[in-house]
């Protein structure tokens, strides 16, 4: 990962931390190397952390990594007060979307949250650019296809309620907060 895709990373998850509650278990997807859960370890519990380009299982005292793709391959039996996806929403497919709601409703405990970054459209054309000058690594890019972020809220409509809702990093990202409606 170059600096630049670490400066946009540990932006993402600055503003995530601040609707984190002391010794809350988190789950990550989308949590690649791990890193948010380190910065945020003396705030939160044991947490989990689930990512399709992982090639095996991470323990540390603080997290298991996974690899693969939520919910499938979730160990059963879990639930969590946070979920977080940091700049994941925009690579899951449409048709996907709806159910991952709902799987997050079910392994949410009471008051539960759900803390979302996505980018605005235009980013896909700014990330491009940086790509080709090779300031940035632009992990997963050919998976984008346009997300708005305004889909965010109707994904979530069932459910759950939003808390927090903004604009960060010159209007080019949003941050969603959702919590659980029991």
């Amino acid at each position: 990962m170059k600096a630049l895709d670490r400066f946009l990373q540990n932006e993402r998850i600055k503003k995530a931390k601040k609707f984190i509650r002391t010794n809350d278990a988190v789950l990550d997807i989308g949590s690649v190397d791990g890193v948010m859960f380190e910065k945020w370890k003396k705030d939160i519990s044991y947490s989990y952390g689930i990512d399709p380009i992982l090639e095996k299982e991470i323990k540390t005292e603080t997290c298991t990594l996974l690899p693969g793709k939520f919910p499938e391959d979730l160990p059963e039996n879990l639930s969590f007060d946070i979920i977080t996806m940091l700049a994941v929403l925009e690579h899951i497919p449409k048709e996907v979307q709806a159910g991952m709601a709902e799987n997050f409703y079910n392994i949410l405990k009471t008051k539960g949250r759900v803390i979302i970054t996505v980018p605005s459209p235009q980013v896909d054309f700014i990330l491009e650019i940086l790509l080709k000058l090779r300031l940035i690594d632009g992990m997963s890019l050919e998976e984008h296809y346009g997300f708005k972020p305004s889909d965010t809220e109707k994904i979530f409509a069932k459910g759950f309620k939003l808390i927090k809702k903004k604009k960060f990093q010159l209007g080019l990202n949003n941050l969603y907060v959702f919590e659980k409606i029991d």
